[in-house]
């Protein structure tokens, strides 16, 4: 798929879908906070979403008092509902329009966060490409969670084909330079109620 193929598709899901009427709906990401929590980040911890499209992670970091979040999705209409939802909170999150296997990141982050975006790269070279991003992204020490579908996980998302993972297999992606330091499953129930079984991986940045 090519980046301007996966734009037009991820903003025509926005702007046709009502927030609660996509799969990957959450009303509250336990499982993002639990990880991020374990990274023992302060207020001025600096956090990046990957894929965060209109995600409700963004709004718990800021009730909690970060105050260096950044947002970024390929998807300006996804980026735009989150805005609107949190209102003048909006203003304390720096918000990115891009698509991350060609982001080049201004400064580096402690927090990498990916809720269901890289397992949508089933091309090798858009994996590479955001392995690259990544690394270069976050800093030594710093930690990056990842959560993709499990092995046993559902094959498609959104209608496209995705990669699943688990903590070795998702490990071995990565390649050098990152510690698994936590690995969980997690089953997500639809806004319609079917499971979606999730991969969690935590690594930290060791160089």
């Amino acid at each position: 798929m090519t980046d301007a193929t996966r734009k037009s598709h991820w903003e025509t899901v926005y702007t046709t879908k009502k927030e609660n009427e996509v799969s990957w709906f959450q009303e509250n990401p336990a499982p993002s906070l639990e990880l991020i929590d374990l990274a023992r980040p302060t207020p001025t911890s600096t956090i990046v979403d990957i894929g965060g499209g209109a995600s409700r992670l963004v709004d718990s970091l800021v009730a909690r008092g970060f105050n260096r979040m950044t947002v970024l999705d390929i998807s300006e209409a996804a980026l735009e509902a989150a805005k609107a939802r949190l209102g003048e909170r909006a203003s304390q999150v720096e918000w990115i329009v891009a698509d991350v296997t060609t982001w080049r990141p201004a400064h580096r982050f402690d927090i990498w966060h990916d809720r269901a975006a890289f397992h949508f790269l089933i091309n090798a070279a858009d994996r590479s490409a955001y392995v690259t991003c990544m690394k270069q992204a976050v800093e030594p020490g710093g930690h990056v969670i990842i959560g993709t579908f499990a092995l046993d996980g559902p094959e498609k998302c959104s209608g496209l084909p995705v990669n699943r993972y688990d903590a070795a297999s998702l490990t071995k992606e990565l390649g050098e330079g990152l510690e698994l330091v936590d690995s969980r499953r997690h089953d997500h129930s639809t806004p319609w109620k079917s499971a979606q079984r999730f991969q969690f991986c935590m690594f930290r940045r060791t160089a």
